[in-house]
């Protein structure tokens, strides 16, 4: 009976908005932080809806036999193991959600940035179960992509200027609710012996993101200023800006590294082609009558993008993720950002739009 329990729940799991594809070595996670109650509970939350999407405990109760007290007591429980989502339902009621991929799971085992056996345990887990097949299916497995690149201050050529979302400062000046947690690529990565030199605690959640976390303890709660300040020192660091595909209602802004993180790391190995795993609106162009070809871009480069052909770095424009870290490291201001033009997707208006286009071409919806 308890196979069955999980397994019912790696199905229920698998059909969310950014679902979790079924395989066996999701049973052992599930295995190993659901007790058969708490996954018999688990199922009785909805699916096929959008991340951060919370159903009120009524609603909840519908399909159940327990009381309302009993059944309150269970999700809390799963709450406070990291398990569920915590949130505002659309009537303004205090709401649970599954954990989706990339909103929660696996991430609430690395948030906080501790080093303890569970942690352990999950790193280990996770990175088993997040294959190169998994990770396609979870995060590309739809023609609208989830999450877009956005070019460091200052690699933007003038004339984009007109494309604000494309900016971070935008992205942060839009939000209300500031938080930060440590990175869940590389907490797990450096557990398993994995060498990365990045910061860690440089992952921006915001406003109902940023609440769910502080209200756990996944992050700190900080200013408008200081998240433009890690954003900063992101940048100094060489690491890439990935955030949510809309112009609007980010929720979250990770600061990714080729060593660890499951989409630039990804792309660096040319293990998942970058335009089936991410949406990229941008592309390196080198101003030659100032680049000097001193190679300083080569360096830095996150995916490994660019070479030297005769006098100047030459760039993959099959892999290059116009994240702008190149430019940041040129001395001579040659390296910019020009908006592709072989690619028409453009960044949904909000976050609600983007995950409804999901669930339609998913056929969730």
């Amino acid at each position: 009976m308890c196979q069955d329990v999980y397994q019912k729940l790696a199905v229920h799991l698998s059909v969310l908005g950014m679902g979790l594809p079924n395989r066996e070595d999701l049973l052992e996670i599930l295995r190993e932080n659901f007790s058969p109650d708490e996954a018999e509970i688990a199922l009785l939350l909805p699916t096929k809806v959008k991340p951060l999407e919370a159903a009120s405990l009524a609603e909840i109760a519908e399909d159940s036999l327990c009381s309302l007290e009993e059944l309150e007591k269970g999700l809390e429980a799963l709450c406070e193991k990291g398990l569920l989502f915590t949130g505002k339902t659309k009537t303004g009621e205090k709401g649970y959600a599954l954990q989706q991929a990339g909103f929660g799971f696996p991430q609430t085992f690395f948030w906080r940035g501790e080093d303890t056996p569970k942690a352990r345990k999950m790193a280990d887990l996770a990175a088993k179960y997040f294959n190169r097949q998994v990770t396609r299916e979870a995060f590309a497995n739809s023609e609208t992509k989830a999450y877009r690149y956005i070019p460091a201050a200052g690699s933007i050529s003038p004339e984009y200027a007109v494309y604000p979302y494309h900016l971070m400062e935008t992205v942060i000046n839009q939000a209300q609710t500031f938080a930060v947690s440590h990175c869940a690529c590389r907490v797990p990565y450096k557990m398993k012996g994995g060498k990365c030199d990045h910061p860690v605690e440089v992952c921006l959640k915001f406003d109902d993101m940023a609440q769910y976390v502080i209200d756990r303890g996944y992050g700190r709660q900080i200013s408008r200023q200081e998240a433009l300040d890690i954003i900063k020192l992101s940048e100094e660091a060489g690491l890439v800006h990935f955030v949510d595909n809309v112009a609007e209602g980010v929720k979250h802004a990770c600061n990714c590294c080729g060593c660890a993180c499951w989409n630039v790391g990804s792309i660096k190995r040319r293990k998942i082609p970058r335009d089936v795993l991410m949406a990229t609106y941008f592309m390196r162009q080198t101003d030659e009558a100032q680049c000097n070809g001193c190679g300083e871009c080569l360096e830095i480069c996150p995916v490994n993008a660019l070479k030297i052909e005769g006098d100047y770095p030459v760039v993959d424009e099959e892999w290059c993720i116009g994240c702008g870290v190149c430019a940041t490291k040129c001395p001579t201001e040659a390296a910019k950002m020009r908006l592709r033009t072989d690619v028409e997707q453009s960044p949904l208006p909000t976050f609600e739009e983007l995950h409804t286009k999901i669930l339609q071409e998913k056929g969730l919806k």
